[in-house]
């Protein structure tokens, strides 16, 4: 009987949740970062194994980086692209001395994770991650008035945004500014209006294909680093998996998964599987992705949200919104067996609740919803395990 790694993501000695308590919560595995590190820049050894060092005083192990972000020049195949790419190279090698045998990493350009609230309330009263796909709109169009916007948008969704927008309070307008441009948990980077603007701008004429091309040649540069260092590569979906502000995106659909995965045809070349990233379209059929993709899944990302018809998204309790956690979890207890060593998962996104909703916390990133969202899963894959006969 083979089980999946628990792990958990922990942002380094500022995040709210310590070691400790993530011990606790009995996860055995790491998902961190250097954080502090400029984005482009070479991972020394020493910073990597000094960072290790803490985990491993607490008795974890660092078993995934989440994540080594890929520098915009090499994402739109420009300016100093060649030396950021094989500064990626030298860290990936840095970090398979170490022996850290994943590393995430997404290719979503200007923007990671996108949300238009952090703190939407739910019918329980615990807070939730939202993405309302007209606030959205509104935002694009009025706030930060991109060129040609309007032809992003039918003419259902034009006259929502407008309503929208012409109700909006000021300090309405100056919270759903902030929620998208204001950083990441873990980064202090973040951007004013104007520079957004100017980093949009950028993208406006790149094509799906051709960015497509851009992240094949970049995976064709690292993939075999990543191999002679043991280190196995997996690309995070787009989040929400679905164009916004007119940015390319390339990571949402099972297609978009396996021309990524043909592009680079390598075991090391694979996946982080995020099942409220993809969950958040219809058109994925998640069980039938796993099957699909399996053995170049190297991380799974356990979360569920609720979609609605208009292409807005909260994130719902673990084993409830539209995704079936239940058959989901089942093809990924039948793909472990099939695995020599374990996969890591870990619980993603989280309520803010119970005696959290009083503290400061990385938004989606608190302590009790991720264990309880931990908890589920784990309960859910033991009983998959018995019933199963493994």
């Amino acid at each position: 009987m083979k089980q999946l790694e628990q792990t958990w993501r922990w942002f380094g000695d500022q995040d709210p949740v310590s070691l400790s308590d993530i011990r606790q919560a009995g996860a055995t595995g790491i998902v961190s970062a250097l954080h502090h590190i400029p984005i482009g820049e070479v991972w020394p050894v020493e910073a990597i194994r000094a960072h290790q060092a803490k985990i491993e005083a607490a008795g974890l192990t660092w078993s995934v980086v989440e994540s080594v972000p890929v520098h915009d020049e090499v994402k739109r195949k420009t300016g100093d692209w060649k030396r950021y790419t094989e500064n990626y190279q030298q860290t990936l090698r840095n970090l398979g001395a170490c022996g850290i045998p994943v590393v995430t990493y997404n290719f979503m350009p200007v923007l990671d994770w996108t949300r238009t609230d952090l703190h939407y309330k739910v019918a329980d009263g615990s807070r939730a991650l939202r993405y309302d796909a007209t606030a959205l709109a509104a935002f694009d169009l009025f706030i930060l008035e991109r060129p040609k916007a309007v032809q992003n948008y039918d003419s259902k969704q034009l006259q929502r945004a407008r309503g929208y927008f012409g109700q909006m309070k000021a300090s309405e307008k100056e919270e759903l500014i902030s929620t998208l441009i204001a950083g990441l948990p873990g980064t202090d980077e973040g951007y004013d209006l104007a520079a957004l603007r100017r980093k949009v701008a950028l993208y406006q004429d790149i094509k799906p294909q051709e960015y497509r091309q851009n992240l094949i040649d970049f995976l064709s540069a690292i993939t075999p680093t990543a191999a002679e260092a043991g280190v196995f590569l997996a690309i995070h979906p787009d989040d929400p998996p679905f164009p916004i502000l007119g940015l390319p995106r390339i990571v949402s659909t099972a297609e978009d998964a396996a021309a990524i995965l043909a592009g680079v045809d390598h075991p090391n070349n694979g996946l982080c599987f995020c099942t409220g990233s993809y969950g958040a379209r219809a058109d994925n059929d998640l069980p039938a992705m796993i099957e699909q993709f399996g053995q170049r899944i190297h991380f799974f990302h356990l979360r569920n949200v609720r979609r609605e018809q208009d292409g807005s998204f909260y994130e719902d309790d673990h084993l409830a919104g539209s995704t079936n956690m239940y058959e989901v979890m089942k093809k990924i207890v039948r793909l472990q067996q099939s695995r020599e060593r374990s996969i890591p998962m870990r619980p993603d996104h989280g309520h803010q609740m119970l005696d959290d909703l009083g503290k400061k916390v990385n938004p989606g990133y608190s302590a009790i919803g991720r264990l309880r969202g931990l908890a589920e899963l784990r309960g859910l894959e033991y009983g998959l395990l018995q019933t199963l006969n493994y």
